[in-house]
């Protein structure tokens, strides 16, 4: 991007993920920070004084400084407040996971996009995690059965939605991608125990055949009342099995194809009758530790979002991508409090 004309960018919202934005934009090549905008004026004056640019209280404000692309972080409840006067100027968004706390307003933010001809993305950060990009790069792999686990302490930011929209949208994003569609069916339950929103969830889901007539379930569990931090993702699939640790950064893969000759004889022994409880299957099949990056996320995300500001090819993460997500946490919801969710206290 460095021989290009150099984007000025800005960030709304420089609390927890703000501020790593504009890190970012103050950091890559074909970038300028210009500016952040908070509520909080000390906390915006650290970010500028720490990175460059200047301090705005409003939008608007940043706005006439002149700029290009913006990331918007803050609060879900505030995303369209702060998206609608930048869109309909033609200002490409970032907008940080969630793109609203509904489908209506959703379709809000787009709506302002289409009107202003304006790139929008949705910040799933997720989807350039070098652990999912390793699993995105597996030949031909068609799940059966995914269960992904997505637990921490409480942290006590994005208070304002519950664990679903907070923290079990990331998953929700890397499903809709991975199969290309919604679920049919969702079974869902649910413990609030800091307020009226959930904060413990889990959810199945079951998803239509795909092209191969092949159809999948998944299990998706979020806590943010955990005691330890785990981030992980385990697909079984008609040709492998992929176990993944997004905070260990790694990803196990073992293939039906590699394995198919220890597979057959395994087949013939035990079809002769012979006793295997001696056999360690973990020595006999070939395990593939896969090559994972080491490469900054939020980065790779700029610069996709960057690009799709230069050239105005639309961005991996769309506002459909985004909206996606959010129905599918709506429905989540809806399940667990049919099924009696409800305040432990």
């Amino acid at each position: 991007m460095g021989t290009e004309k150099t984007l000025r960018c800005g960030v709304i919202g420089v609390g927890r993920m703000g501020r790593h934005h504009a890190r970012v934009y103050a950091q890559l090549e074909g970038a300028e920070l210009v500016g952040v905008v908070d509520g909080d004026q000390e906390r915006r004056e650290d970010i500028v004084e720490e990175w460059g640019g200047r301090a705005y209280e409003t939008v608007e404000e940043l706005i006439d400084a002149g700029i290009d692309a913006v990331t918007i972080a803050t609060p879900t409840v505030y995303h369209l407040e702060a998206a609608k006067p930048l869109l309909e100027r033609g200002i490409a968004c970032l907008i940080e996971k969630p793109l609203a706390p509904t489908t209506e307003i959703a379709a809000a933010i787009a709506d302002a996009a289409e009107e202003g001809g304006a790139v929008l993305q949705v910040g799933h950060v997720v989807r350039y995690d070098p652990v999912m990009r390793a699993i995105a790069s597996i030949d031909n792999l068609r799940p059966r059965f995914i269960e992904m686990v997505r637990i921490s302490p409480m942290t006590f930011r994005s208070t304002d939605v519950g664990v679903v929209l907070d923290m079990m949208i990331h998953d929700l994003d890397v499903l809709t991608m991975l199969l290309g569609n919604e679920p049919t069916d969702i079974y869902a339950n649910a413990v609030s125990v800091m307020g009226d929103a959930e904060d413990v969830c889990n959810a199945r889901l079951v998803f239509p055949e795909g092209s191969d007539g092949l159809s999948c379930t998944a299990n998706v569990t979020a806590s943010r009342l955990a005691l330890k931090t785990e981030r992980k993702l385990r697909i079984i699939s008609e040709d492998a099995y992929v176990s993944a640790d997004f905070v260990k950064r790694s990803v196990t893969l073992i293939q039906k194809t590699v394995n198919d000759p220890q597979l057959t004889e395994l087949r013939r022994r035990l079809a002769e009758g012979e006793d295997l409880s001696s056999v360690d299957y973990v020595d006999i099949i070939d395990v593939e530790e896969m090559k994972v990056g080491d490469a900054d996320a939020l980065t790779l995300q700029a610069i996709d979002f960057l690009n799709s500001v230069r050239t105005g090819s639309p961005p991996e993460i769309d506002a459909e991508a985004g909206s996606m997500a959010i129905r599918t946490a709506e429905r989540i919801v809806e399940k667990a409090t049919a099924a009696g969710a409800k305040s432990v206290f």
